[in-house]
């Protein structure tokens, strides 16, 4: 998926650039701070979508491991500064400017869940439908 797809928008090759690398060193961020953030949640970042002018950093989540989802991109979201200040001295050296950093739930993985499920739900009362006409 293009990282800019929920955007609607083409990005440039160095917006792409600087979106990978936010993607994967903010990874890295999480495994070390995360934890003292948003505790045993599991959260992994599934997009970055930076601005034209590099000044914001839009980074899409995945939260796993517990039921309050939007309770743990509140609490990063609180601790923004943190986690802006670890991203920082992670990519200092690769990117001029660092861009302010936002948070999203990215529900898409949960989303297909529960659409399988359904699926799975509606074959087996087919199939159910099928063995009562025999």
């Amino acid at each position: 998926m293009p990282s800019n797809e929920k955007e609607g928008i083409m990005e440039s090759k160095r917006q792409r650039q600087a979106s990978e690398l936010i993607k994967r060193n903010f990874g890295i961020v999480l495994q070390d701070e995360g934890s003292y953030i948003y505790g045993d949640a599991l959260v992994t970042v599934t997009n970055v979508v930076i601005s034209p002018d590099f000044g914001l950093a839009k980074i899409y989540l995945s939260v796993y491991n517990t039921l309050d989802k939007q309770a743990a991109i509140i609490l990063m979201q609180e601790n923004n500064a943190r986690l802006r200040h670890a991203l920082a001295e992670r990519i200092r050296k690769h990117i001029r400017r660092i861009p302010q950093i936002d948070f999203y739930l990215d529900d898409t993985l949960d989303e297909m869940y529960r659409l399988n499920a359904l699926f799975d739900k509606m074959e087996a009362e087919k199939q159910f439908g099928d063995r009562e006409e025999e």
